[in-house]
């Protein structure tokens, strides 16, 4: 199998190395093609009116290519270039990841890990983007991507996935220790209180979880801004919501299996047609 590896959180990202390491256990023909910088939260930007640096970079024990643009670029060109030149012919499957931070929810639309995931199936290569949540503790990245390889396993289990197909793969909070007998909890909260089931209790970051297949949970963010003075005296607004605090988390969903610490598995796709509402515009519009 060949995979071609990328990220939004740029190549010298401690999760894309983590990621490295898990997949190089299942084959040694790994092609590292990602951002130069982190692009964090770029969704599925593409660059058209400068140019497109590349660069070689040392990732481990391979070298990979960082690309002066976002996560979509970096398919497009791995895609249509870069890939037949290193390795010939096309990747069997697009890993995008390990993210620092869970792709989970409406944030899935915001997601540039997730982006280069969808670009990579829409160009007809399957896909995995790979994200863990992240908390206040040192951050686990090779115990979390075990546990991304781990749901990856299962997926290829039967074979590669269909050419077009992207799937989402979150992995709970894999962090240190925390001294003093402190449990870290996760970042920020939801509007509909979660179940304290296995959210506050102590965890072994290395202990199997369960990998289930569920729907994202398709609720908005509640955006807070705050307000702030410049020293010219402008006006300008900073950002100041969690990303994690949802008008409402459906039973069953993503963000609620996450924070039971399941790792959740969501197929997406890439036509955002409402087909079940054709017919009823068809009546109201005509045509």
């Amino acid at each position: 199998m060949r995979i071609m590896l990328t990220n939004d959180d740029g190549i010298r990202a401690p999760g894309l190395l983590a990621m490295y390491r898990a997949l190089r256990e299942l084959t040694q023909d790994i092609f590292i093609v990602a951002p130069l910088t982190v692009q964090s939260a770029t969704s599925h930007g593409v660059t058209f009116h400068q140019p497109l640096m590349i660069e070689p970079v040392e990732v481990d024990d391979t070298t990979g290519i960082a690309v002066d643009g976002r996560p979509a670029d970096c398919v497009k060109l791995a895609l249509t270039h870069l890939w037949p030149q290193h390795m010939g012919g096309r990747p069997d499957l697009v890993v995008s990841g390990l993210n620092a931070g869970a792709n989970v929810g409406i944030n899935i639309v915001y997601s540039g890990t997730v982006a280069a995931a969808l670009e990579a199936a829409f160009l007809g290569v399957p896909s995995i983007a790979t994200s863990m949540h992240i908390g206040r503790g040192r951050t686990l990245f090779d115990a979390g991507a075990r546990h991304a390889r781990k749901a990856i396993d299962l997926i290829l289990s039967d074979g590669l996935p269909n050419s077009y197909t992207c799937l989402n793969v979150n992995v709970p909070r894999c962090e240190a220790p925390v001294v003093d007998g402190q449990v870290a909890r996760p970042v920020g909260s939801t509007s509909r209180p979660v179940s304290d089931r296995g959210i506050n209790e102590p965890y072994d970051p290395e202990a199997d979880m369960p990998v289930v297949v569920c729907p994202m949970n398709a609720h908005g963010l509640a955006d807070r801004f705050e307000e702030r003075k410049s020293p010219d005296g402008k006006i300008y607004f900073w950002s100041a919501a969690s990303g994690f605090d949802f008008h409402n988390t459906d039973e069953g969903s993503d963000v609620d299996e996450m924070f039971h610490r399941r790792v959740t598995v969501t197929p997406l796709r890439y036509d955002m047609t409402d087909h079940a509402r054709i017919e009823y515009w068809k009546a109201r519009v005509g045509g």
